[in-house]
């Protein structure tokens, strides 16, 4: 009588701890999924000009440039981190296989010999016999998932997986915008050093002019000092720049899982230094996201893992069932008597039921479902950052392209300058010191638009990023507007400077 009023006692408090367990854990992957969905719904991103819905997944080939796409993808194909997550991969897969071994029942096979024998007179081993067996058995045990436990474990084992997966994808994005990044500021600091040499050049020259006026009566020592402390100024950006230079390179061979000492191949000094075309481009819609970026869909996948984990927490609080099984035989031998084989069993059915644990098992749905909270609210903020990144983007890549546009500006009415001076000069209006400042004046601009071309490429690049892999490119010229959007005007300044940066970025 008292232990039946125990059990039902037991069970009692065991369904109001799940009761209670389950009404303080309410779900959150429906309402975090549908926090992000509504921040997504907008038609287009805000700093968008145009929108589209499809991308290229090899987004690098939009910059027409053979030698980054080289490095990408050998980057792709050799790069550690990368290596590493499809190793992650395998480890999650080889845990869900060991989760799912827990809805399958387990079977074992066992088998003995043993030969006692003694010395001993006859009338002895009457009580003490020799004895020779033979054994074999089966052993069979199995749980019942009658309450869900080892399905909720085997589910959040296959997200985690999934999780996973979508981190190869995550780690590829990473490593390729990466190693563009790294590309790009390897050609525009080849570029500026290039253009910084001719000014440097220039400089000189007019430092050494300086000096002959100087001789001559026409100028002062104040105008050779300055002349000289410009001199010196120049030749302190040299060593930056190689060094970034040699840093960039070093920089690619680690992402390209080679050492720094090696000679990299694709991007050799003798090469002339080349900045890609940016495309214009077309963003995407903002829903686009949630599909797009790896990352955000490895954050739902460990959120729904979290969800399963506190279902299996919860399914903690009530009975479990078990069936074991021991089928064998025996072929036995007792004092050279053979005996016939001997078959045995042994089954049985068996439940466990937590009554108190002082919490422990309580605790443990409370812990899990802080998990699962925390999980969502991570895949929130990973939404409303992705919004930010390519928001962000779309801003820089927009005014960049307006400063580029001043700079081609800048840079046409200073060569238009020269023009001018040379005219003067070849008339004997101007010496020649006015003509060398017009002509680096002219220098002085084409660094800067290097400088923004490069700025506009890294732009792209982090637009790609945020995009999670690329996007449609603007149609060209004659596509009908139902298979793409309308191509964006190119400023025709950022067309004209073109020629005049040849020498130092072509």
């Amino acid at each position: 009588m008292l232990r039946s009023s125990l059990v039902r006692c037991g069970l009692a408090a065991s369904t109001s701890a799940l009761v209670l367990g389950i009404s303080g854990c309410t779900a959150t992957v429906e309402p975090a999924r549908s926090f992000a969905q509504s921040h997504v719904t907008a038609d287009k991103f805000r700093g968008a000009s145009e929108s589209g819905n499809t991308f290229e997944l090899a987004w690098w080939q939009s910059f027409g440039d053979p030698t980054l796409a080289d490095l990408i993808e050998r980057a792709l194909a050799s790069n550690l981190d990368i290596r590493a997550a499809v190793l992650r991969v395998e480890e999650a897969r080889s845990a869900l296989r060991a989760v799912d071994s827990r809805r399958a029942p387990t079977l074992g096979l066992n088998a003995s010999a043993s030969d006692q024998q003694s010395g001993l007179p006859a009338q002895v081993k009457q009580n003490s016999p020799d004895v020779r067996a033979y054994r074999a058995s089966v052993d069979l045990s199995w749980e019942f998932d009658v309450f869900g436990a080892a399905r909720a474990a085997s589910t959040a084992a296959q997200f985690d997986a999934e999780a996973a997966a979508f981190g190869v994808d995550s780690a590829r994005l990473l490593i390729s915008a990466e190693v563009a990044k790294q590309y790009l500021v390897h050609q525009g600091a080849r570029a500026r050093l290039e253009r910084v040499q001719a000014l440097l050049q220039s400089q000189a020259d007019s430092e050494r002019l300086t000096q002959s006026r100087e001789a001559a009566g026409q100028a002062s020592r104040f105008d050779v000092s300055q002349a000289a402390g410009e001199t010196a100024a120049l030749s302190a950006q040299l060593p930056p720049l190689r060094a970034l230079i040699a840093t960039t390179e070093h920089q690619l061979a680690l992402l390209l899982g080679r050492s720094a000492s090696a000679v990299l191949e694709g991007i050799e000094a003798t090469a002339p230094a080349r900045l890609p075309e940016v495309p214009m481009l077309a963003a995407g819609q903002p829903v686009e996201l949630l599909s797009r970026r790896p990352d955000l869909r490895a954050a739902e996948r460990q959120m729904a893992a979290a969800s399963a984990r506190l279902r299996e927490s919860q399914a903690d609080l009530l009975p479990k069932f078990f069936v074991a099984a021991l089928l064998g035989g025996q072929d036995l031998r007792l004092n050279m008597l053979d005996l016939s084989p001997v078959r045995y069993s042994n089954v049985a059915l068996a439940f466990t039921m937590p009554i108190f644990n002082a919490g422990r098992l309580q605790a443990a749905v409370e812990r899990q479902s802080a998990r699962e909270r925390i999980a969502a609210l991570s895949y929130e903020q990973r939404v409303l950052g992705a919004v930010q990144d390519v928001e962000s983007s779309l801003a820089g890549l927009a005014e960049e392209r307006a400063r580029l546009t001043a700079m081609g500006q800048t840079l046409a009415l200073r060569r238009t300058g020269v023009r001018h001076a040379e005219s003067l000069y070849r008339e004997g209006q101007i010496g020649l010191l006015p003509l060398l400042d017009a002509q680096r004046n002219v220098i002085v601009a084409e660094i800067a638009a290097i400088e923004s071309r490069t700025q506009l490429a890294l732009n792209a690049v982090q637009l790609f990023k945020s995009m999670g892999g690329g996007w449609r490119v603007a149609a060209e010229a004659g596509t009908p507007a139902s298979e793409s959007p309308a191509p964006m005007p190119r400023p025709d300044t950022e067309a004209a400077i073109q020629p005049v940066l040849e020498r130092g970025i072509r």
